[in-house]
């Protein structure tokens, strides 16, 4: 079982940047993979990144690519998720998720873009 704790969301104006951070309950390289969802207000949630055990990133495409970079801390057992250049569209509730068999999600830390 893994548990998930994701913290760094906020409010920022555009332009701005945050780091998101999800902090594992155990090694994040026991973890098949792990990725950054999003859900913004009446949307399906989206991946944003994700990020393997052996350190291969995939973002949802090449605009996301250009503006934010999942990485991890492997003796901390966190994934990050930086975010630069943010827009309103950003907006959305941000999940932490860890695939290791089964699927795993955190509660959430609300990103607000807005000036």
């Amino acid at each position: 079982q893994v548990q998930l704790v994701e913290s760094g969301g906020g409010l920022v104006q555009p332009g701005g940047s945050l780091r998101l951070s999800c902090a594992a309950s155990r090694s994040i390289f026991s973890i098949y993979k792990m990725g950054w969802y999003r859900q913004a207000p009446g949307k399906q949630r989206e991946l944003v990144a994700s990020i393997t055990s052996g350190g291969s990133t995939n973002y949802a495409d090449s605009v996301t690519r250009s503006r934010f970079t999942i990485s991890r801390d492997g003796a901390k057992n966190t994934v990050y998720l930086q975010m630069n250049s943010l827009k309103p569209d950003d907006t959305a509730v941000y999940y932490c998720n860890a695939q290791s068999g089964i699927t795993y999600w955190g509660r959430g830390t609300l990103v607000t873009v807005s000036s």
